[in-house]
């Protein structure tokens, strides 16, 4: 399989030009439009209810239902619904059961999606360079079991294909469900707090400086491309890793899903 040419930092060149393009130019939009940054800084910290809601709820519960965690991972729309929430008009601990509930439900649709389908899903084309990744998961599926489903729920890779792993592998739903269930809990409340903890500083902040909005959204920014750049170079070595041991990838795959099987279906 030809895979897209990619830097010697293991970036692909389309998306080091879009870095080194869009991300300066980003910067010098929000520095030189500080009056319009403002605006909408104060249009989303005014969002209605239901549209807060709605949104939060759709693209948490999508992130590992149908794999949007590859797009859009979840904890920015928690967190952005925590900034939202901070103004007081949005009940904080609503957001904070939305968020779980949807945590948990997406996660279990994602494992009968697994459980249903099974090696299917490993055909999608939105897993094909992703084979090294998803051989650890399946490596931390064996060995950590529940733990693994917990811990998979802090990354965004993990969060949105260990349930579907899971389902695949057989594990037995009522020990999935109580670790997805903990990870949802522990997850969707400190994501959702800490967007609000971020909407109450950067609100104080606002009453003594002009440029707070521009200093959020640059902070903002800052963390949304190094958190990007990390995940993408994570996955960089993982697929190397795996591409090194000289193996037919399906033939890998196959047999650490037979093996995490064997080990969760058995118990």
């Amino acid at each position: 399989m030809e895979h897209p040419p990619t830097s010697p930092k293991g970036l692909k060149r389309g998306e080091v030009i879009a870095l080194c393009v869009v991300v300066p130019l980003i910067v010098i939009l929000i520095i030189a439009a500080k009056p319009l940054v403002a605006d909408i800084l104060n249009r989303i910290l005014h969002l209605s209810p239901p549209m807060v809601f709605t949104v939060v709820g759709i693209l948490v519960f999508a992130e590992a239902a149908v794999f949007f965690g590859f797009i859009f991972p979840g904890e920015t729309a928690v967190i952005l619904g925590g900034v939202v929430a901070s103004g007081g008009h949005v009940d904080i601990y609503a957001l904070c059961g939305l968020v779980v509930v949807c945590a948990i439900a997406g996660d279990t649709v994602g494992y009968w999606v697994g459980h249903r389908w099974g090696d299917r899903v490993l055909q999608l084309k939105l897993l094909a360079h992703r084979r090294g990744a998803i051989d650890k998961a399946l490596n931390l599926l064996r060995t950590r079991g529940s733990l693994a489903v917990i811990l998979g729920r802090f990354t965004a890779f993990l969060r949105a294909v260990t349930p579907g792993l899971a389902g695949m592998s057989k594990m037995h739903y009522p020990r999935f469900l109580l670790a997805n269930a903990t990870g949802g809990i522990i997850w969707g409340t400190l994501f959702t707090l800490l967007g609000y903890w971020l909407g109450n500083a950067y609100r104080k902040a606002e009453k003594y400086a002009g440029w707070a909005s521009t200093g959020l959204l640059l902070l903002l920014l800052t963390l949304a491309v190094g958190l990007f750049i990390k995940e993408r170079l994570g996955e960089k070595d993982l697929e190397t890793t795996f591409e090194a041991k000289g193996l037919a990838p399906e033939d890998v795959l196959r047999a650490d899903l037979d093996a995490t099987r064997r080990t969760l279906g058995g118990e």
